[in-house]
């Protein structure tokens, strides 16, 4: 049967499986927003700005394992995405955007919105497409899909010019897509295996270094009863945080620049690191000429070009994550004869005198909030069974540190690229895809305000999440890095003139919140998930509270700060309080 473009476009997208779709519409992908008019199969969630759209999708593809997606139009609706684009793309996030364009015979011409999109995000995604023929659609739809979500996902382009939607073709949609030049290696080599395995047994001090691939390939389990078997304790990047349950007495939490002491000291004198689904980013390795120099290395990653692409490894093994980590355990298994790895007992204890040493700790106040003691109210709330998503800076070192994640595909930040203004639209892509869970974001005061205009998309589609506002007015890791390394001189750092957020909240119809004083935050917060609306909570915390341990840029992990340097030498020194030791419960 012949459709329109859009017809097939509108269709294509049901025989994908997709269910929701974000964006803003536009002059050139007005006939593909009439087709959607009144569409009761597909449901489209209007932002407010593409950027946000973009990580809604995102947000969305790390909630369920399912393909985002994304509808925008040409020119500065396209160009809005970029920053979206490459987020996903340095996260691993399969989505597919979809951008109209000026018609065909405009293209070059300088028209009104037009945008060379493929040209300028070629850079930032697995790949895109600029569909000149309606015939070619329903193909090329199915190809972005594939791409998206198979071997290392990421984020896939189609570029619509505004003729191609209006033109008609008959609607054939393919069962199956083969690319010539692209096959992803799937199951690892059985040899490379064996030997990982054998390595695994023998060695006396071994930790496994898990990251967000375990997560995207849904190796959880499959982690879980490995690091048993063989009593191996599991560090997790910021990415694979939830990859290993966070209460298990084997997982040690997150590694790198704000990992715990214990942690970084385990991974810097280990004999076998067995990275899984991590690429080495530099915030997790610091000095790699100094990292792990007592270990051999395997590593397991299904995109080859990120093996040994930052480290040397001993045992490179190309293949999915799941699938690797089934047939170590079942090499294990074989090798142990079925019983579990014992003598560990000397490392386990090490291990258990650093974190004594050097708990992750915080100074209480009776008269002024800390910020990981917001976190770890919220974290006592919910139990560990909210979706929790958070911007950038230092309240997502602290949520990492502080909220121990149970499951996968719980912990929705931005990792490789940093993004400030992805936590708000995050959560409410997260809360569009599961509307009965608890979803809380957890922000600082600079970050919310990015993206602050979706607390409309919030209030028209009934999203009740809960904001959490860590509002130190600066940009707190800006400031932090300033009080260390620039004697103090917080140059553009303080932000002033910001809203009353409570006030805002009720502007938009919300619930507003304000907690100045420690003995408020727990009666916030019962408030707060008390009702089922959106939520602004405004946490006024100290200023100068600072998160720690850090690695300096360009030190060893083992070498880490754990206290406030001396009073900048301007003057400018951080107010003091009365404080007192409080160590959080496991």
């Amino acid at each position: 049967m012949k459709l329109t473009g859009a017809e097939i476009f509108v269709e294509s997208l049901k025989r994908e499986g997709v269910k929701t779709v974000f964006g803003l519409p536009g002059g050139v992908v007005l006939k593909i927003f009439d087709v959607l008019y009144g569409d009761k199969d597909l449901d489209f969630v209007l932002v407010r700005h593409e950027q946000a759209a973009i990580h809604m999708a995102e947000a969305y593809a790390r909630a369920t394992g399912k393909v985002g997606v994304a509808l925008v139009t040409s020119g500065p609706g396209a160009t809005n995405t970029v920053t979206g684009l490459v987020n996903a793309n340095m996260d691993s996030c399969p989505i597919v955007v979809f951008t109209g364009q000026v018609s065909t015979n405009l293209l070059g011409n300088d028209a009104f919105q037009e945008a060379d999109i493929v040209g300028i995000s070629r850079s930032c995604t697995k790949h895109n497409f600029l569909v000149k023929d309606v015939t070619d659609l329903a193909t090329t739809v199915k190809e972005a899909f594939y791409l998206a979500a198979s071997g290392r996902p990421g984020p896939v382009l189609v570029d619509i010019p505004k003729d191609v939607s209006m033109a008609s073709a008959e609607f054939h949609y393919p069962d199956k897509v083969y690319i010539r030049s692209y096959n992803p290696t799937y199951d690892g080599n059985k040899w490379q295996i064996k030997q990982a395995a054998e390595a695994m047994l023998r060695a006396e001090r071994p930790i496994l270094y898990v990251g967000g691939g375990v997560i995207n390939a849904n190796g959880s389990d499959e982690l879980l009863a490995l690091a048993e078997l063989l009593n191996i304790p599991v560090t997790m990047t910021l990415m694979g945080l939830g990859a290993f349950p966070g209460t298990h007495p084997l997982s040690l939490g997150m590694l790198g620049m704000h990992g715990s002491h214990a942690t970084n000291m385990a991974v810097h004198h280990c004999d076998l690191l067995i990275a899984v689904g991590s690429r080495f980013d530099d915030r997790v390795t610091g000095k790699i000429s100094e990292f792990v120099p007592h270990a051999k290395i395997i590593h397991v990653d299904i995109d080859p070009a990120s093996i040994r692409k930052n480290i040397h490894v001993d045992i490179p093994i190309v293949g999915d994550s799941k699938s690797v980590l089934h047939d170590l355990l079942e090499q294990a298994r074989a090798l142990l004869g079925g019983k579990r790895r014992e003598g560990r007992t000397p490392w386990l204890a090490q291990i258990a005198q650093w974190q004594s040493e050097r708990p992750l700790t915080y100074k209480a106040d009776p008269k002024v909030i800390k910020p990981q003691f917001v976190i770890d109210m919220i974290y006592r709330r919910t139990r560990g069974e909210a979706i929790i998503s958070s911007d950038v800076g230092q309240h997502q070192m602290w949520t990492a540190q502080f909220y121990k994640f149970i499951h996968p595909r719980t912990w929705l930040n931005s990792g490789g690229l940093g993004t400030m203004g992805y936590g708000f639209p995050a959560a409410l892509g997260a809360q569009r895809a599961f509307p009965d869970k608890p979803v809380v974001c957890i922000t600082g005061d600079g970050s919310f305000q990015m993206n602050l205009q979706e607390l409309a998309t919030a209030m028209a589609y009934d999203l009740p999440v809960k904001v959490a506002i860590i509002n130190n007015g600066y940009h707190g890791m800006v400031r932090q890095w300033q009080q260390m390394f620039y004697q103090g001189r917080y140059s553009a750092s303080r932000l002033e003139g910001g809203p009353d957020y409570v006030k805002l909240a009720e502007a938009y119809g919300a619930v507003g919140l304000r907690a100045t004083e420690p003995h408020e935050v727990e009666e916030v917060l019962e408030e707060a998930f008390a009702v089922r609306k959106l939520v602004l909570m405004d946490f006024q915390v100290d200023p100068f509270e600072n998160c720690y341990p850090m690695v300096p840029s360009g030190g060893a992990i083992n070498q880490m700060i754990y206290e406030d340097p001396p009073a900048a030498g301007d003057g400018r020194s951080q107010p003091q309080h009365e404080t007192k030791e409080s160590n959080l419960p496991a």
